[in-house]
């Protein structure tokens, strides 16, 4: 047991070490060589590596700006519980950006799973969309927080 121990620390280490090269890159402005180092960890499913693509769509970094594409890199590593991007699904659902209409109910389902995994971002933009929805509304809104809760925090 402790072999593979030591055999997954050994994959995790540079694993992380990649992502904050890629990381570095986007903060060099250097986007296109970000997603390619990226794009590998994010089509094995890491959830770090599909947000800061959901992150450069978002803001256009190296690609063009696409609300849809980056809301859809967003949801991935949200269903992954990353805090990040579960708030970026928030801002979304707040500003309707790239979709049919706003959705204060999501908006703040997904701030409060944010708040959940640790966001102090969300834990803010929870408190500031609170008075925008009626009582309903957040009873609403808890339900689809009990949906969501248990699967991507399952010890929360």
């Amino acid at each position: 047991m402790r072999h593979l121990a030591f055999a997954l620390a050994m994959i995790a280490t540079p694993l992380a070490a990649d992502i904050e090269d890629a990381r570095d890159l986007m903060e060099d402005g250097k986007f296109e060589e970000a997603r390619a180092a990226l794009d590998p960890f994010a089509r094995s499913g890491n959830a770090e590596a599909e947000e800061l693509i959901g992150v450069m769509y978002a803001m256009g970094l190296g690609v063009p700006r696409d609300d849809e594409r980056a809301f859809d890199w967003y949801l991935r590593a949200s269903l992954k519980g990353h805090p990040g991007a579960q708030s970026g699904i928030g801002w979304y659902y707040e500003t309707g950006r790239g979709l049919p209409a706003p959705d204060m109910v999501r908006a703040y389902a997904w701030y409060a799973l944010s708040t959940i995994g640790g966001d102090p971002d969300a834990a803010i933009s929870l408190e500031e969309i609170t008075p925008r929805l009626t009582a309903e509304e957040i009873e609403r809104a808890h339900h689809l927080i009990e949906d969501y809760r248990p699967w991507i925090y399952p010890f929360r």
